[in-house]
């Protein structure tokens, strides 16, 4: 009983995919009933790892074959990614990606198109690479209440951070170092302006959530800002700085859904989790904590995701094809997207959380004492206020916060910016 795949994309990913379904040996014996059909690439003019005559530069005729069960999409990007999962989804084919910009910005659309044409549209390799996260979501999970989702999800930028930390270095200098290795693209503006955690923190929260999420809602910080002396100093304090993903129960009704530098406590199940590694800190009830570890990229682990997907459609259409249902089947609820409704995300300034925050100021007399008066006035108590010492001339004093408000804390920096003995506000990080 075969199944018949269509592969849109043969790059890094593609030929990961390629291989797994190749070479079944000693995997899942259900493998060897899927059948690579047709690959869709830019070029058949170059060296391939699948025979010439599966190629095609038309990607519409892969998505409208009659002969394709499953659609696999591994080319990346908005468009064309976008209308020809639609296409597929229109003409009735199942569709896996591993496409989270698509998703996160176009899967009303798409979910809501594969729901009416009753296919699945499954994305594990869309967050965190070969790590097992979304499907453990819908199903393993799915008898519990999550009330929060944490996670290093951007593989670049916990490498960047990860080398600062050990080495020292600036962040600009390790990037270009990043880069000449391969672990940072060319263009690295969505990894580290946090665009690229945005997307899977969306995808995340849609999903443990039980709604859809407006991406631009999602409040986005990347790390271009954390220089060493922050790292240097979060050391000194018991952190390590971590880009975190956050979606967060704030209400019934109301989520946080946030990505930006934090100070994670040494103690915290994230905080040991360095280079290209991604992790995903799941909480919930009755569960309590379950933490997902794992490369969050790479050809060999994503492509795993996205066979992983494949097989569970194939099992299906396995149990369809053998009870030979006339009526199309109904789509298991735990795998199908089904929800409808947009959740409401809290703004940044309800947010309740703490602060870490490094001041230069002019070295007079009284100057901690005027700090501590305005963030009192404005209901910002302060677990630790200290004059680390003297940089460029200037005094330098490091502040944590208890708890609090971020609408009361931005209050209380404005009005301290607007002091005559303060220079710069030079850092501002908030604190798990």
């Amino acid at each position: 009983m075969a199944f018949k795949v269509g592969l849109l994309g043969l790059g890094t990913v593609g030929t990961g995919t390629v291989e797994i379904l190749r070479d079944p040996a000693q995997r899942h014996p259900l493998l060897q009933d899927i059948v690579i059909h047709k690959v869709g690439v830019r070029s058949i003019d170059k060296p391939r790892i699948v025979p010439a005559e599966l190629l095609t530069t038309d990607l519409e005729s892969i998505v409208s074959d009659p002969e394709i069960d499953i659609v696999i999409e591994v080319m990346g990007g908005l468009e064309p990614a976008r209308s020809l999962m639609l296409k597929a989804i229109a003409n009735k084919k199942h569709v896996v990606t591993a496409n989270k910009a698509a998703i996160a910005r176009f899967g009303d659309e798409i979910f809501t198109a594969a729901s009416k044409a009753g296919v699945y549209v499954l994305l594990e390799a869309a967050v965190g690479g070969g790590i097992p996260v979304i499907e453990p979501i819908k199903k393993s999970l799915c008898a519990n209440r999550i009330n929060a989702v944490t996670g290093i999800v951007n593989g670049t930028t916990n490498y960047i951070l990860t080398r600062m930390q050990l080495e020292g270095g600036d962040f600009t200098e390790i990037l270009s170092d990043a880069q000449k290795l391969g672990y940072a693209e060319a263009d690295p503006t969505a990894d580290v302006d946090g665009m690229d955690a945005a997307d899977k923190i969306a995808i995340l929260a849609s999903l443990a959530f039980g709604g859809r999420i407006k991406l631009p809602e999602v409040y986005c910080e990347g790390i271009r800002n954390v220089s060493a002396i922050e790292i240097v100093y979060a050391e000194k304090l018991g952190f390590v700085i971590k880009l975190l993903a956050i979606a967060k129960r704030k209400s019934s009704d109301e989520l946080e859904v946030r990505v930006h530098p934090t100070l994670v406590p040494k103690s915290h199940p994230l905080a040991s989790v360095n280079d290209v590694y991604n992790a995903i800190l799941i909480e919930g009830d009755p569960i309590g904590q379950v933490m997902f570890f794992g490369r969050g990229a790479g050809a060999g682990p994503t492509a795993s995701a996205v066979v992983a997907d494949v097989l569970n459609i194939a099992a299906l259409l396995k149990v369809e094809r053998a009870t030979q249902q006339s009526e199309p089947p109904t789509l298991d609820p735990l795998l199908a997207c089904s929800h409808q409704h947009y959740c409401t995300i809290a703004p940044m300034k309800d947010l309740s959380t703490r602060f870490y925050a490094r001041f230069l100021t002019r070295d007079d007399p009284g100057v901690i004492g005027k700090l501590g008066t305005c963030f009192g006035n404005h209901e910002v108590s302060l677990e630790s206020v200290v004059q680390v010492g003297i940089r460029d001339g200037a005094a330098e004093i490091v502040v944590v916060t208890h708890q609090v408000q971020e609408g009361n804390f931005r209050e209380a920096l404005n009005q301290i910016e607007q002091m005559n003995a303060i220079e710069k506000v030079a850092s501002v990080l908030r604190v798990l």
